[in-house]
């Protein structure tokens, strides 16, 4: 029996989460796209079943004109859904894994590429449990860019972002958050010792944010400013645990919350004041988290596990 898609047009404060079915016993990051939506309260509303992707849908974020976005880096996929809950016609924006998205405030829109570099490193005893996919012509998995372009895919100009390529060494601009000047953008390499930063206007690099110590345990794993300009960044330390944390514009920790176990790596804007969208990929669990309390306002399952990767609420 096909997937049938139940996507509803959306309302405000419907919640999205990407949570494809893994079903491919030869790939762990691959099958059944999906997005699941949910009420504000985290009551399931519906599936969008994904066309034309095969594996993770990750990096979901409202453009202002309320359409959804998201990826699928491994099959080089941008989609994009209408408020209608109706997923439209495929642009094509490069063959290159993008995995995140930024909108400026003309207009414009900052893509994050994925992967880079050639190299794969696994604990000993190990695989990674899926094919990465090359660069088209090359033997590399990407560069690590941060790409501008038109809504409509028309590129202008790519930016050579130095990435760290985290832990197992070929992940790249992961996570990107655009500040509030349009001049400049953090970013960061998932399981990586750095917050870094790009000057948008003079196309260089500047000091990053946040540099971690070899020998500190921590991590650096997505960051995001929320609708009133907070930054927030889970921090991951597998001694220590999993922290959420509010940062200044320096840098310095202006809170912290410790978070239950380990695999927090989404995170989403919420429509709600002081909360956040949180999301767990090892259990598949998405929460409301308030950023006033340090406490989980609510909870819903999305049933798979290490597939949750992106969270997003519409703001009407």
């Amino acid at each position: 029996m096909s997937n049938v898609s139940t996507l509803k047009p959306f309302a405000k404060g419907d919640i999205f989460a990407g949570a494809t079915v893994l079903n491919r016993p030869e790939d762990d990051h691959a099958g059944d796209g999906r997005i699941i939506q949910y009420d504000s309260n985290l009551n399931e509303k519906g599936v969008l079943w994904t066309e034309g992707t095969t594996h993770l849908i990750g990096g979901l974020a409202f453009a202002p004109d309320g359409t959804l976005w998201g990826f699928d880096s491994n099959s080089f996929k941008v989609l994009r859904v209408s408020p209608q809950g109706k997923q439209l016609p495929p642009i094509k924006f490069a063959d290159r894994a993008f995995s995140n998205i930024n909108f400026a405030k003309d207009g414009t829109i900052y893509l994050g590429e994925h992967l880079v570099g050639n190299t794969v490193r696994t604990r000993p005893g190990t695989t990674l449990g899926t094919t990465l996919p090359l660069l088209p012509g090359t033997d590399r998995f990407g560069d690590g860019l941060l790409c501008q372009f038109t809504q409509d895919g028309k590129l202008l100009k790519e930016f050579r972002t130095p990435v760290h390529g985290g832990m197992p060494g070929f992940l790249g601009l992961t996570g990107a958050a655009l500040r509030a000047d349009g001049k400049s953008i953090l970013y960061l390499s998932e399981l990586s010792d750095s917050i870094r930063c790009w000057d948008l206007v003079d196309d260089k690099a500047l000091p990053h944010l946040v540099t971690y110590a070899p020998d500190s345990g921590n991590m650096a794993m997505t960051v995001m400013y929320t609708r009133d300009g907070k930054l927030l960044h889970i921090r991951a330390n597998f001694k220590a645990g999993f922290f959420l944390e509010q940062l200044s514009e320096t840098g310095a920790v202006l809170r912290e919350y410790p978070l239950a176990g380990p695999g927090w790596a989404a995170l989403g804007q919420s429509t709600e004041a002081d909360t956040v969208l949180l999301g767990n990929f090892f259990t598949g669990t998405v929460t409301k988290f308030s950023l006033a309390t340090g406490e989980i306002v609510g909870k819903a399952e999305t049933g798979a596990l290490r597939s949750l990767a992106g969270l997003a609420q519409y703001p009407g």
